[in-house]
């Protein structure tokens, strides 16, 4: 199991160290822009290579929390459109979260207890008192960082498959926001652009719909009792 480990280690270190030179360029929406047809051309040319390497560099983003993931998934979207853009980088990003939930787990528990000591706390204490529906309320709140959930999440008995699983479907709204901001590119400067005061308020009605739903099952499973 540890060799296993290693071995995706060493993978995505070599991926990194491929695609780094490039990713500060690329990541930039006015760069991506005027190459837009370019892009596609090269998608509809290398269909499935372009798909591998997308999906193992969105993953290895995610896990190491390189800021870029939001442009990386609007440039999705304009290459792949929602039909498998939406697919392709909801399960790239949960597994780039699950990397980073395991790394917090085996490999950096000491230095992030450390570094976010007050902030993982809480989110011990929150995920202890509602367990799985606590990190879907997470996920479904645009205000916590990504990258804190991930690590503060591995510091939890939470296993691994409930993380994967209950992340993929938290983080499936926004992922469908900026998947298709993103095949409407042409329309977005910069990635803020995508929170218009509407998505931003129908981002908060998600986020309390769930609480709404718990009161009201909790609210008949004691009248039927």
């Amino acid at each position: 199991m540890k060799r296993r480990k290693i071995s995706l280690i060493v993978l995505a270190l070599g991926i990194l160290f491929v695609f780094a030179p490039d990713l500060q360029r690329i990541l930039n929406l006015n760069y991506f822009k005027e190459n837009q047809e370019r892009f596609i051309s090269l998608y509809h040319q290398n269909q499935a290579l372009t798909l591998v390497l997308f999906f193992a560099t969105y993953s290895l983003l995610t896990a190491i929390s390189f800021p870029g993931a939001t442009v990386l998934t609007l440039i999705g979207g304009a290459i792949f459109g929602n039909a498998i853009g939406i697919p392709l980088i909801s399960v790239a990003a949960t597994c780039g979260a699950t990397m980073a939930f395991l790394s917090a787990r085996y490999f950096f528990r000491a230095s992030i207890n450390a570094k976010f000591a007050t902030r993982t706390e809480a989110l011990r204490k929150g995920f202890e008192k509602n367990g799985a529906y606590y990190l879907f309320l997470l996920r479904l709140n645009p205000i916590v960082p990504f990258f804190l959930i991930n690590l503060g999440m591995g510091l939890t008995n939470l296993s691994t498959w409930s993380f994967f699983w209950v992340s993929l479907i938290g983080m499936l709204p926004g992922t469908f926001v900026f998947v298709n901001a993103g095949t409407q590119l042409s329309t977005i400067r910069t990635a803020s652009d995508v929170w218009s005061a509407d998505i931003v308020i129908a981002f908060l009605l998600l986020g309390l719909f769930p609480l709404l739903a718990k009161k009201i099952a909790t609210y008949f499973s004691s009248t039927s009792s």
